[in-house]
């Protein structure tokens, strides 16, 4: 009977110190206000607004903003159509609301608290009581399972990685929810705080994946959709009635009453229409411009503003991205020559008159780039278990090639050269060629309506020519731009993805395996690297900043030794051209003219 009764006795002491660690857990986590990446939440729980927020800026006004393009959705959730990207910011809600003036914390928004237990093995939700959508129905737990379902098994790609890691969502409480997670995730607890929650029953019957101008989704944010005319113009108006007006996370924002999107077919038609003083606001990303095309009738006048908008985010990643499903590009030497060809200088000197610094790496300009020369400590760590499969520079160090400013660029042509000729690719009468015969030849892919882009793509095209490289430059408007990048069918095109100050999961959407095989993804590259989904997996699963930032700049090398994107230019402000009846508040958040700022926290007064 011994053996039986230790059986038992190991099984009830298992049983006990099992019980034992979750009651501690349980006593551990606690319903808080708001939850950060690292640390405590800057903000009280008594807080009275956001620091970058004027309590005291009046209601009113029209703010009408331009973009060159169209839409065909108004569903910013699913992959199908082209909607308007500020909807999914302005037009929808979540459980929590993001701060930008930290680098990953949120605040109660629908959810009134958040709770979340030592390992981030699960977090829950209590709803606010009075929260409602904007027919003035309540938000219900119902609606709030049903929306993270949805969205994570049939919405937009950006939804789906996260909602994997999850294995119950359940209700807890008249008001509450739980997410358990897969395994330990430090940041899963604050990306399902930031799931947009729709009307579980304005879709009954219907086919979510497949809705676009028909039904436009219910929600519970300040502004509604109230007009809009298909690839001309999106209305929103403020509801007077939004269930959250006396937030103090609102307080001081979105105060402007309407707020009108209009389209335009080029950058031609949309700057003309700003001079004219038919829209509020321009954002100027080419600093050439900024410097000579601004002194018209308006801004002499004092009608027109030019502002500087300093922020302290990440450079990210802006430039031509090569397609590495085409065998063409797969060799990094390639990719090296490509780089190589690109006379940055000289395009800088063109367009910008030399004055923006080049992208470094894709966290450049921030604590979390990668350090210059070789990799060292904790970073060094993490990358060596990969040295067979990383591509030079990654440990010993990477800098992009400098030219010295004239247009022929001979010195990087000729390190190109050789790059190619190692890779396998040879003159024959004046025409690149590799064994089999068949010339080296590519497309550029462009969307209608950059003029910029298109200058740039013609000038490398002229360096190309020197390596005996015939590319064609192919503008298609934005339907088909849409429906090619998505499909990834292009050779190179244009590339940009802004970088936070606290990356983590939504990285596997980015550069992971998986997302490389889903079309509609955003990595189009198409980069397949176990060292980068390592690195991404020791971000979120990091117990310390110090791990945690080691992990971003080894991420950071791993991408850029990567060659992918051929780097432009960027710039530590923003340049925003508007009414001078615009206003903004004196505090500027660390993230800057970013998401959340405008037009969220301008206002207008006379």
């Amino acid at each position: 009977m011994r053996p039986y009764i230790f059986h038992e006795l190991k099984w009830l002491l298992g049983a006990l110190s099992g019980a034992l660690i979750l009651f501690a857990s349980q006593l551990l986590a606690e319903p808080r206000h708001g939850i950060a990446m690292y640390g405590e939440p800057a903000l009280p729980p008594d807080f009275v607004s956001l620091p970058y927020a004027n309590p005291n800026a009046p209601t009113g006004g029209t703010f009408i903003a331009g973009e060159v393009g169209s839409f065909d959705s108004l569903n910013p959730h699913i992959l199908k159509g082209r909607v308007p990207w500020q909807l999914q910011y302005l037009a929808y809600e979540s459980l929590m609301g993001r701060s930008y003036d930290e680098p990953f914390t949120l605040y109660g928004l629908l959810a009134e608290s958040i709770e979340t237990d030592p390992d981030h093995q699960w977090v829950e939700f209590v709803l606010r009581e009075e929260a409602r959508f904007s027919d003035g129905t309540p938000v219900s737990i119902e609606d709030v399972i049903w929306s993270y379902e949805t969205l994570g098994t049939i919405g937009h790609p950006r939804y789906l990685g996260s909602w994997k890691k999850v294995s119950a969502a359940e209700q807890t409480g008249p008001r509450s929810v739980r997410f358990t997670f897969t395994e330990p995730d430090r940041e899963l607890a604050l990306i399902m705080g930031l799931r947009p929650i729709l009307k579980k029953a304005q879709w009954d019957g219907k086919d979510f994946a497949q809705s676009g101008l028909s039904d436009i989704p219910i929600s519970t944010a300040p502004y509604v959709i109230t007009d809009f005319d298909p690839g001309r113009f999106v209305l929103l108006e403020r509801d007077e009635d939004y269930w959250g007006n006396d937030l103090a996370f609102r307080n001081g924002t979105h105060v402007i009453d309407r707020i009108r999107m209009e389209f335009f077919t080029d950058e031609t038609a949309w700057f003309e229409a700003f001079k004219a003083g038919e829209l509020s606001t321009i954002r100027e990303t080419n600093l050439g411009r900024w410097n000579t095309r601004y002194d018209f009738p308006r801004v002499r006048q004092g009608e027109v503003i030019k502002s500087l908008i300093p922020h302290g985010r990440p450079s990210g990643m802006t430039g031509f991205v090569m397609n590495t499903r085409n065998p063409l590009f797969e060799d990094w030497r390639v990719r090296e020559a490509m780089i190589q060809a690109f006379n940055f200088e000289f395009v800088n000197n063109t367009l910008n008159g030399g004055e923006l610094p080049r992208i470094t790496s894709y966290f450049s300009n921030s604590i979390l780039g990668m350090e210059e020369g070789e990799a060292t400590g904790q970073t060094r760590e993490l990358l060596e278990p990969f040295v067979d499969d990383l591509p030079p520079g990654v440990l010993e160090g990477y800098s992009l090639p400098v030219s010295d400013g004239s247009a022929r660029n001979r010195r990087n042509i000729r390190s190109a050269t050789a790059l190619l000729e190692e890779a396998g690719w040879v003159v024959q009468d004046g025409v690149l060629t590799g064994t089999d015969g068949a010339p080296f030849a590519f497309e550029i892919l462009l969307s209608a309506g950059s003029a910029e882009n298109q200058a740039i793509a013609n000038i490398y095209k002229e360096g190309l020519e020197r390596l005996g490289i015939f590319t064609t430059i192919s503008v298609v408007d934005a339907a088909q731009y849409k429906e090619r990048t998505d499909a990834f069918s292009f050779d190179m095109t244009y590339f940009t993805r802004g970088l936070s100050l606290s990356p983590g999961n939504e990285q596997l959407v980015y550069w992971g395996s998986e997302a490389a095989d889903i079309q509609g993804s955003r990595n189009l590259m198409g980069v397949k690297s176990p060292a980068a989904e390592a690195m991404i997996a020791t971000m979120v699963n990091a117990d310390n900043l110090e791990t945690y930032r080691s992990a971003v700049r080894a991420l950071d090398r791993v991408l850029t030794a990567g060659r992918y994107v051929i780097p432009f230019w960027f710039s530590d402000k923003s340049r925003l051209a508007h009414d001078a009846a615009l206003r903004f508040p004196d505090t500027i958040p660390v993230y800057g003219d970013f998401l959340g700022f405008q037009p969220e926290v301008w206002w207008f007064e006379e």
